[in-house]
């Protein structure tokens, strides 16, 4: 599924209307990118660089559907998508997927080799069918490649993806608490909670089998993913890493007040409301005449699909 260099103009291109919405939010094209996903709520968040220099929400998309459950993935075939920091780069994008186009999230990446995680090839990508990807309309998702693509053609190297179980509110994390994945999730709202203070892109390391963040270190990256973590340089986003601390201490406070919750049923990964209404009211045939109106060639969301990317 390699990205084929020459085949560039091939993909969909910036529109006009996007431009506008961009310049209304005093963004440029070219300014760096950064994307957010949150399975629970099925949404894919598209931030960039404003006039102020740090990260804006552009616009929020409906994911039209997810597999699996709550949680990383882990091995290949277990039909997860991923859960945890990514970057992707111009390589990493391809025209000419099968399921419209997509962008490679670099699943495994350094932590998860580490950890023994396998699979390969998970994507964002188009057809509105998972089995372990993150599955946008066409429509969506060459928007999508259109605004990351012009990003990368601007400068930026490669752009940051998060993707998270949930939007990681004390709500939401009192609520899963008793979930065995938790300690992973509390990691992951470190993370979080650092682009929220800061609106940066976060710097990720990884040490210690888990990830840190905005952290500098005394000998520089540290080479093992699973060693201790090495010294830290003192005075480096030391408020920052301040608060997210005591968003830790809150997160102790809440799960020793929250309610215990019974475990969750497991659902085989969802998409978001509109679809959801959608197939209520027109059934799969009628939601694949709808996205046919696209602008976008594509592929019917209610075919049994063999999903080529989770491996």
């Amino acid at each position: 599924m390699a990205m084929d260099v020459a085949s560039l103009a091939e993909a969909p291109k910036l529109s006009n209307k996007v431009k506008a919405e961009m310049s209304k939010k005093k963004m440029r094209p070219e300014s760096p990118v950064l994307v957010r996903i949150f399975k629970q709520e099925s949404e894919l968040e598209v931030w960039k660089v404003d006039a102020s220099g740090k990260y804006a929400l552009f616009k929020t998309y409906p994911m039209c559907r997810w597999s699996g459950k709550l949680g990383p993935k882990t091995k290949s075939g277990d039909r997860q998508a991923p859960e945890g920091f990514y970057h992707v780069s111009a390589g990493m994008l391809n025209p000419n997927s099968q399921y419209y186009v997509s962008f490679n999230l670099g699943y495994p990446n350094r932590l998860e080799s580490a950890l023994g995680y396998t699979g390969e090839a998970l994507m964002v990508h188009g057809a509105c069918s998972s089995s372990g990807c993150y599955a946008m309309t066409d429509q969506g998702v060459g928007e999508i490649y259109a605004i990351v693509q012009k990003a990368l053609e601007g400068g930026q190297q490669r752009f940051q993806v998060q993707a998270f179980p949930f939007r990681m509110t004390m709500e939401n994390m009192a609520k899963h608490r008793g979930d065995p994945n938790m300690p992973f999730w509390r990691t992951l709202k470190e993370g979080y909670d650092a682009f929220a203070f800061t609106r940066q892109q976060p710097k990720v390391s990884v040490c210690g089998g888990r990830y840190v963040f905005n952290r500098e270190f005394v000998n520089g990256e540290p080479s093992d993913p699973l060693a201790q973590c090495p010294a830290t340089v003192e005075g480096v986003q030391n408020d920052v890493i301040a608060k997210i601390g005591a968003e830790q201490k809150k997160l102790d406070a809440a799960f020793a007040a929250a309610t215990p919750v019974s475990s969750f049923a497991y659902v085989d990964g969802g998409m978001h409301p509109s679809f959801r209404s959608l197939l209520k009211q027109q059934g799969a045939k009628g939601m694949a005449s709808r996205i046919s109106r696209t602008k976008y060639p594509v592929s019917r969301p209610d075919a049994a699909l063999a999903d080529p990317y989770d491996k």
